[in-house]
């Protein structure tokens, strides 16, 4: 039998999950198979709509080595589990002649730990474990919570936090998960047998497609202890996420509430010398965390580098100390002693990467309303992370809608570590970027208006004529409105001063309700308008006549005073480039590219997506922010827009009559 084309494949499957075949989506399987062949790197800008799951699931499953796929978002880890690697991997198999395995892997604390949920929870002020459904009021949402967990339990195959449905609090499912730090081990734990991360492991080692995210992809590549399986070929989808969930998994913090914490597991688990140590030191700290001022701190003052330092060696000497000292009168001691280490070596590791003071490293202090005042450390670039342990030994393929800012594919190359495309070097990756483009055709579909006659926005300022530009334009369009802003005190003002406006447009906001239910309700019903902030920039899929006006109240540029996006900014402008091109550009083009990406979801989508901010049309920097999103016919006339969204809501409107 001669082995199937890569055509022949894509068309099987493409037909078996019921799509229609794209020309981008044949270019792109094209491509990845090329790159899975020869070992090189991919990146593919491929638009909403092209099909590019299958674009590259079809050449790594006809390749037939392992391939890790790492995504970003559950709906899209859900969609290749549930939904597209059944119905390819059933089609191709006639094909192939043979049946590849495919399973999911995230992270320890995402399933269920059965030693948790029979032998109790260990308790920071008292020795040993305590029963969690006994102590939480059977008639308190935290005792339902757990109560459900406990009989989800015995009907779980997987043990996998979002396999329960409804969900559960994250107060409840931290009282039945544990963290890799704090698992006592399949070998010492009395369930290893039945453990469900252990069983979700052994699956992943056994399958020829595993699907993860991006912060298990990230944990797999920094911490040098391999979660993930051996594996030739990684793909990562929704790769323009990918830079901000590794610098997240690289980021450290430290709080009062963590170092007390660790005080307390630790106290009766060590000599009084040493559990007083830590004490100390923990309230020396606490005490110069409450005068501290937010910002990045570019040298730790001398105060706060003593008592991190004093932190650090207490921390050192409790860690010993745990070791060395065993106590059988504590219940379960091994899991209090795990719980006590973790939280420990948490505390040590972070205030030692402080004091240690690497030049590659920010430092922050920060104060939050509701959780108080914390440390934070993280990386200034993980491009030499990246490119030192993402690119090295497989083939790697990274696929979004959104890579090709300002007209080429060097911006997101050079933040994951790549040098530009085209460049030779022995120590340099060698990779190529490709744009698949999209089945829509935005020209016809869309409209791109900036308000040019608005005044220019001022931080946080109030903003009278943005408000009046905005009431129209929801007018215009009948509600349908998805409001995008680069502040939550920008949308909730925006959102109070509207509703008493325009009333019968319903106006739905952000942290009102669950994204879910928001974005529900939102579809149902076309008068309602949803605002919100950053979530929403990527997270909003409303095909059809519910979302035909996308407005971003201003350019969503980092804020001055982020301490980290400045650091960056500063670096490249120290090396001579152009810090505010590379660092704050960059990072707007991406989100404006994802924000306009909401209003077209399907062929027959029609809308507006509304800038209202004159500097996309006067700023030097305008035209790499307009190259960066999609080509939509563009126009600064308010009058024609004003006519083409109500002449949408009219249309809209017919064919909603004529269905009822």
């Amino acid at each position: 039998m001669t082995k199937p084309s890569l055509p022949e494949l894509l068309h099987a499957a493409v037909a078996a999950v019921g799509g229609t075949e794209r020309p981008g989506q044949v270019t792109m399987a094209e491509a990845v198979a090329e790159a899975i062949d020869d070992g090189s790197h991919l990146l593919v800008q491929a638009g909403t709509g092209t099909g590019k799951s299958l674009g590259y699931l079809v050449p790594a499953l006809a390749h037939g080595e392992r391939v890790v796929v790492a995504t970003a978002t559950l709906a899209l880890q859900r969609q290749l589990v549930e939904r597209d690697l059944p119905r390819t991997v059933d089609a191709l198999h006639p094909l192939l002649r043979r049946r590849p395995e495919f399973a999911m892997l995230k992270g320890r604390s995402n399933y269920l730990c059965l030693h948790r949920l029979h032998e109790g929870v260990p308790q920071d002020e008292e020795e040993g474990l305590f029963d969690q459904f006994e102590a939480a009021a059977p008639s308190s949402k935290l005792g339902q919570d757990l109560l459900r967990l406990r009989d989800w339990s015995d009907e779980t195959e997987s043990g996998d936090r979002d396999d329960l449905t409804p969900g559960v609090s994250d107060r409840a499912w931290a009282q039945v998960s544990v963290s890799s730090r704090e698992c006592l081990g399949a070998t010492k734990c009395a369930y290893g047998a039945e453990c469900f991360a252990e069983m979700a492991r052994e699956r992943a080692k056994l399958a020829e497609v595993v699907v993860t995210n991006h912060a298990l992809l990230a944990i797999d590549a920094i911490e040098g202890a391999p979660v993930l399986p051996q594996h030739e070929v990684l793909i990562v989808d929704e790769a323009h996420e990918l830079v901000s969930r590794v610098t997240g998994v690289a980021t450290g913090e430290l709080t009062p509430g963590q170092v007390n914490r660790a005080v307390r597991r630790a106290a009766k688990l060590v000599n009084e010398k040493a559990a007083d140590q830590l004490q100390t030191a923990a309230e020396g700290f606490e005490r110069l965390m409450e005068l501290a001022l937010p910002g990045r701190l570019e040298e730790i003052p001398e105060d706060l580098n003593y008592a991190l330092m004093a932190l650090r060696d207490a921390a050192r000497t409790v860690i010993s100390a745990i070791g060395a000292t065993r106590d059988k009168s504590v219940q379960d001691e091994d899991a209090v002693r795990k719980q006590a280490l973790a939280s420990v070596e948490s505390v040590h590791d972070v205030a030692e990467r402080i004091v240690g003071g690497s030049e590659y490293d920010v430092v922050w202090y920060e104060r939050h309303d509701r959780f108080g005042a914390s440390l934070r450390v993280a990386p200034m670039s993980v491009s030499g992370l990246l490119r030192e342990k993402l690119f090295a030994d497989r083939s790697v393929t990274l696929a979004s809608a959104t890579l090709k800012l300002g007209g080429d594919f060097n911006g997101v190359g050079a933040s994951l570590g790549l040098a530009p495309e085209g460049t030779e070097g022995d120590d340099l990756p060698p990779w190529k970027g490709i744009d698949v483009g999209s089945p829509f055709d935005y020209r016809k579909q869309g409209i791109l208006y900036v308000a040019k006659h608005l005044s220019r926005p001022a931080r946080d300022g109030d903003r009278a004529d943005m408000l009046d530009e905005l009431t129209e334009l929801i007018q215009a369009a009948g509600g349908r409105t998805l409001g995008l802003f680069s502040s939550m005190r920008a949308a909730q003002l925006a959102a109070e001063e509207l509703r008493g406006r325009i009333p019968e447009f319903p106006i739905l906001l952000q942290g009102e309700e669950t994204l879910g239910e928001l974005i529900k309700n939102f579809s149902a019903d076309p008068k309602t308008c949803l605002f919100g902030t950053l979530s929403l920039w990527q997270g909003v899929d409303v095909p059809g006549a519910s979302c035909q006006l996308v407005v971003m109240d201003k350019i969503p540029f980092p804020r001055p005073d982020d301490p980290l996006m400045s650091a960056r900014q500063k670096a490249v402008e120290d090396a001579g480039g152009n810090g505010f091109m590379a660092v704050a550009a960059t990072h707007a083009a991406l989100l404006m590219a994802q924000g306009a990406g909401r209003l077209v979801r399907a062929s027959g989508d029609r809308g507006v997506v509304a800038v209202l901010d004159q500097r996309l049309a006067t700023a030097r920097y305008g035209s790499y922010l307009k190259a960066s999103l999609p080509d939509f016919w563009y126009t600064t006339d308010r009058n024609q827009v004003r006519k083409s969204l109500a002449a949408i809501d009219a249309t809209a409107r017919q064919t909603e009559t004529d269905r009822t």
